[in-house]
């Protein structure tokens, strides 16, 4: 059996990326949950992949669900469509597309084709590595997180500052 094994880059950083190995016999629907795993997304909005060139063109779609929208060409559903199916060279590329608002956008990259799978545990589609810090998918997210907010409420900052000599007045040195 063989493994496929995908680069997810966030299209506006290359230095943030996402290594997904899945088996050939999966859907396009498995790799997208993988995907949003892999950044840390849920999965409440509409999603579609295109399959690209080289020059990142955007191709035949392959959506979640048929959307009410018109198509060049009727478009394939993730569901039916297995990715050994529209795997057309060894550079195969992908272009992501999830929720449609915010149009949150990833290249999908064919880095590595594994012909045996070594009898191992490991469930696909697995993550295999992480580079860089994912995009919030709501808003800005602090790397303390809950944690931040905690600590600014246990210690009153301003009552720091003041005591410390520090006023709010800029001109306050006479």
């Amino acid at each position: 059996m063989a493994l496929l094994k995908f680069r997810v880059h966030y299209e506006e950083d290359d230095s943030i990326y996402r290594d997904i190995t899945i088996k050939h016999t999966q859907n396009f629907k498995d790799l997208h949950h993988a995907i949003l795993s892999a950044y840390d997304f849920d999965s409440k909005f509409g999603a579609t992949f295109y399959r690209s060139n080289d020059s990142w063109v955007r191709g035949r779609e392959i959506t979640l669900a048929k959307y009410d929208k018109s198509y060049q060409a009727e478009p394939l559903l993730m569901s039916d469509t297995l990715i050994a199916s529209e795997i057309k060279d060894t550079n195969q590329k992908f272009i992501y597309v999830y929720d449609f608002n915010k149009n949150w956008t990833f290249q999908v990259s064919l880095i590595a084709v594994i012909k045996d799978e070594a009898k191992t545990k490991t469930v696909y589609p697995a993550i295999t590595r992480k580079e860089g810090i994912g995009p919030p998918q709501y808003g800005t997210k602090s790397l303390l997180g809950e944690k931040f907010a905690d600590i600014e409420e246990k210690y009153d900052l301003k009552e720091v500052t003041e005591a410390e000599g520090f006023s709010e007045d800029p001109g306050g040195d006479e």
